[in-house]
């Protein structure tokens, strides 16, 4: 870390101490105080913030500021225990306004672009901070917000789109949509700003394939302002982050120790200028690396990978823990397999059973392609699963997440 990185990160803890009563009864537990805090290592004892404690901290717990400053609450989009309540400064806004830019501008959007958002509005952080960003460079935001997929095709043909942001499932549907349809020669869409949730190569290939157009991963969460903090560029080998704005940080999830760069792990995030809810050592369960080296594009901005899965979304089966990224790289080797694909979790007989639906190709030999994904599944990942090939498109779509893994042993 560059010195003067670190007097950043002292005079965001100096800040926080003073302002922020979650930060300051957490000091105050741990017995720490900023006055110590004199080196990275100093820094890193600091304990990590957690999902748990900012929804512990509901309502306004995590408020950093006089209410007379706050101009916005934002929730995070998460279906159980209480909600974690973001409050955002017009500083916050701003600077998200600018990061979504710099995430536009990255992905060769110009202000000729005619930008159409599908992601949620409302207290989800997606929509708005689109909008946001595509107002700040100028171009022309087209908020329909999700779903109606009818009025989004009819929107997308008739204004001419040429942008389109979108979960990863969403876009999907879309892109089978217009094929299904036969109406690709109507569609305009040049660029797409995809995000929200871990995504394999070969549902990137589809979408790009179907809509004719260059994808860009966009990366965010609602604690840390929302999508925007991170895209990948025209060389698609990792996504930069903005580190004027952001300290990142990859743990190992268990011991909490600090990896080196290349090493994957959980990311961890500190905020240097957010002012409503400042956030620092934030847990985000995302499981990703940092990349050593400068990008060819020659941007300067630091990269981490694709994110892997999450720590909550991983499942032991058998002692061996698999993530969805895993199943996204293996499917991707295997020829006749789409992007689509559910694994179910059962307790039988005494044991474990792990049955992997996935959506394969028309003309596909069923018996054939479960030996092959059997096979491939044993050798690279060390389990024996049950395959169960399925056609394209049997599997549920979402305007959403999609929900790869469903566990019923603890059901």
């Amino acid at each position: 870390m560059r010195r003067e990185k670190f007097d950043e990160i002292k005079g965001l803890l100096t800040r926080v101490a003073e302002t922020s009563p979650f930060y300051r009864e957490k000091f105050r537990k741990c017995g720490m105080s900023v006055r110590d805090i004199k080196t990275l290592e100093d820094f890193r004892k600091i304990p990590f913030t957690t999902k748990e404690q900012l929804r512990d901290a509901y309502p306004l717990g995590l408020q950093a500021v006089p209410d007379e400053k706050v101009v916005r609450i934002h929730s995070s989009s998460g279906t159980t225990g209480k909600p974690v309540i973001i409050p955002y400064t017009q500083k916050d806004v701003d600077n998200w306004a600018i990061m979504m830019a710099r995430c536009f501008k990255l992905a060769g959007v110009t202000a000729l672009d005619r930008v159409q958002i599908t992601p949620g509005y409302g207290l989800w952080t997606a929509g708005i901070g689109f909008q946001a960003g595509v107002e700040k460079l100028g171009a022309m935001a087209i908020p329909m917000g999700p779903g109606n997929t009818d009025k989004q095709i009819q929107m997308m043909i008739d204004l001419k789109s040429t942008v389109i942001t979108a979960t990863s499932s969403y876009a999907l549907l879309l892109a089978e949509e217009v094929a299904r349809r036969g109406i690709g020669s109507s569609i305009k869409l040049r660029k797409g700003i995809i995000g929200s949730e871990r995504w394999g190569e070969k549902m990137r290939s589809r979408i790009k394939n179907e809509l004719g157009i260059e994808i860009y991963d966009i990366y965010g969460l609602t604690e840390i302002y929302g999508p925007g903090i991170s895209i990948d560029c025209e060389c698609h080998e990792g996504l930069h982050y903005w580190d004027d704005y952001l300290y990142f940080e990859i743990i190992n999830p268990e011991s909490g120790e600090v990896l080196p760069e290349g090493e994957y792990g959980e990311l961890v995030i500190t905020t240097l200028k957010k002012e409503g809810a400042p956030l620092i050592r934030y847990r985000t369960r995302d499981i990703t690396r940092l990349i050593p080296g400068e990008c060819k594009c020659g941007l300067s901005y630091p990269r981490h990978d694709a994110i892997m899965g999450r720590t909550d979304d991983m499942v032991k089966v058998k002692g061996v823990n698999i993530y969805p990224g895993q199943i996204d790289e293996l499917l991707k080797e295997i020829d006749g397999c789409s992007s689509e694909y559910q694994v179910i979790v059962e307790h039988k007989d005494g044991k474990d059973v792990m049955t992997l639906k996935v959506e394969v190709e028309s003309g596909t030999e069923y018996e054939n392609m479960k030996y092959k994904i059997k096979d491939y599944f044993k050798k690279r990942i060390g389990i024996t699963i049950s395959p169960e090939p399925v056609s394209i498109g049997e599997l549920p779509r979402s305007e959403k997440k999609s929900k790869r893994i469903i566990d019923y042993r603890y059901q």
